[in-house]
């Protein structure tokens, strides 16, 4: 029975980990000192060393100079009109161009590319012209075959400071004859972006046509980033109540798509930890569309029904638009159920108490690290009397093991026999020989929970802990002057976790060499399954694994 046991402990720390283990965690990234390439685009294209500070934001004086509308006719190159047109708020910096009235960049402030203090700002717009860019509005024409506008700004740069609103409007005219108002709101300390859209038509005839608005993504880390492997990165749109989530690799090909039809509450594109979204502020059903033609390149297009716009008359399309950071506690405070792009899975329901359990510790004691001790301390009280009952069953069947192999020496020839002596030996000592799996297997829900918290929690992203660790969402590395192949650097919380697991095995009684061998050999496996897991998951398990060697050595310190 005991080898049952430790097969069935196997079985299911290998379902658990392998199956993470293979399809999500990439060997980390090499370490350079050289900026990646997506620092350089970012470095290149990012505003950041003119953006403002607080104090600047403060100065009525500086705000009302960058409001001052300017005369476009005076500035404006006739052999190149398209302006870029700067939008600062305390949150993020946007680019918005004249060509198409689209965004070009859009960093925020508060997040960086990678750990290092000297990295750019955080760039949400991984694509270039010629892929297209976010935001394109076309009406009564698909946006691939839309015609590109030329918008004139009311603005060259717009400074949005504290506790204010302010608007920028863009127009265009197309060649059949419509008028085109963009009108773009931003408010400080607010990712959500106010976008209406007036088409009016000055032609002689009634012209129908359906709005069209377009978002295009990439991937918001480079490629190779270990991150990108660690939950869903894609399309996802909230239609009809229920979210729908499209793996890049089913959107290959040019006429490949997925369309999605009903009362959309928004449509976009997010990875673990940032979301780029377009709210439509209409009651009415609409399609959001996605496709991908190339390198992850990644299209959501959202269409309304058409509508007929008379001579002389408009029609008025309203959104508001989201790029910013996935935290959980921020999307609820927005609304328009942007809080369901976070989705914790199956355990959703452990997952989502234990996200606001360690967002309330961090509160108390100001580090994540401290608060995922905490939250494994809490657990574990919340496990010790089953885990108790569990190792005590373990002790007893220690104790029984001779007389089990007593009867199974008896009554090798008779399987039958064998077995209703077996149980009669269980009830005799009052034993149930699954008892000591029965924690690990009420444990394993709880591991997934935890394990979507600390991967999908942006808190963690580039926090610190202590020492070497200074970025709990990533894999722990200890850096010594050169590169160890494949490790690059010492996983020193890694091996922590895994002596700690050897120290458990020791102390567990196990009478059957070859059994003992193989409980043994788990810390090994452990070791390299956890070795690019986040550093915040491995201190949950050390920890947790620390308090259980501590409760072993209570429980066989007892007295029978």
């Amino acid at each position: 029975m005991d080898n049952y046991r430790a097969l069935i402990a196997i079985v299911l720390s290998m379902a658990v980990l392998l199956i993470y283990q293979f399809l999500f965690m990439p060997p980390p990234a090499p370490v350079t000192d050289a900026p990646g390439e997506a620092e350089r685009v970012a470095a290149e294209r990012s505003p950041a060393a003119e953006a403002l500070s607080p104090a600047d934001l403060a100065d009525p004086a500086l705000v009302e100079e960058a409001q001052r509308p300017v005369d476009v006719a005076s500035l404006l190159d006739p052999a190149d009109r398209a302006r870029e047109i700067r939008v600062k708020t305390g949150l993020y910096t946007a680019v918005i161009s004249e060509a198409g009235g689209v965004l070009q960049s859009f960093t925020l402030n508060e997040f960086r590319e990678t750990v290092d203090p000297g990295s750019p700002p955080k760039d949400l717009i991984r694509v270039e012209p010629d892929d297209g860019l976010p935001l394109l509005f076309s009406w009564g024409v698909e946006p691939s075959r839309a015609e590109m506008l030329h918008y004139t700004a009311d603005r060259e740069r717009l400074v949005v400071g504290q506790g204010q609103e302010r608007t920028l409007t863009l127009r265009a005219q197309s060649p059949l004859g419509l008028e085109f108002i963009r009108t773009y709101t931003f408010r400080d300390g607010d990712y959500l972006i106010d976008v209406a859209v007036e088409v009016v038509n000055r032609g002689e005839v009634p012209l129908q046509g359906a709005p069209y608005l377009t978002l295009v993504n990439r991937p918001f880390v480079a490629t190779g980033d270990p991150l990108e492997h660690f939950l869903f990165t894609g399309p996802a749109a909230l239609v009809d109540n229920e979210v729908q989530q499209v793996k890049v690799k089913d959107l290959a090909g040019e006429r490949a798509g997925r369309s999605f039809t009903g009362r959309v509450r928004w449509a976009g594109y997010h990875d673990s930890y940032f979301l780029t979204s377009i709210i439509p502020l209409a009651t009415d059903q609409a399609t959001a569309h996605f496709s991908s033609r190339r390198d992850e390149l990644v299209t959501t297009v959202l269409a309304s029904a058409a509508d007929i716009i008379p001579a002389g008359g408009a029609h008025r399309y309203d959104y508001m638009v989201y790029f910013g950071p996935k935290k959980l506690t921020l999307l609820n405070e927005l609304g328009h159920d942007l809080a369901r792009a976070v989705n914790f899975g199956w355990f959703d329901f452990l997952a989502r108490p234990t996200f606001y359990l360690l967002h309330f510790l961090y509160g108390l004691v100001g580090n994540y690290g401290v608060a995922i001790i905490l939250v494994t301390i809490i657990i574990k009280a919340a496990f010790w009397p089953l885990t108790q009952k569990g190792l005590k069953s373990m002790k007893v069947m220690q104790k029984i093991q001779p007389k089990m192999t007593k009867l199974r020496e008896k009554y090798k020839d008779d399987r039958q026999r064998q077995q209703q002596e077996m149980l009669k030996l269980y009830q005799t000592y009052k034993v149930n020989p699954l008892g000591g799996c029965l924690p690990m297997l009420l444990q394993i829900p709880v591991f997934f929970a935890l394990y979507k918290v600390l991967l999908q929690s942006i808190e963690l992203r580039h926090a610190p802990f202590m020492l070497w660790i200074n970025d709990l969402s990533a894999p722990d590395r200890l850096y010594i002057g050169f590169d160890i192949p494949w490790l690059g650097g010492i996983p020193v919380l890694t091996l922590l976790m895994a002596l700690s697991m050897f120290v458990q095995q020791k102390m567990t009684p196990i009478s059957d060499p070859m059994q003992a061998r193989i409980m043994l050999f788990l810390p090994v496996v452990f070791f390299f399954l956890f070795l690019n897991f986040a550093s915040g998951l491995v201190l949950y398990w050390f920890i947790n694994n620390v308090l259980t060697i501590a409760q072993q050595y209570m429980i066989y310190r007892q007295k029978d």
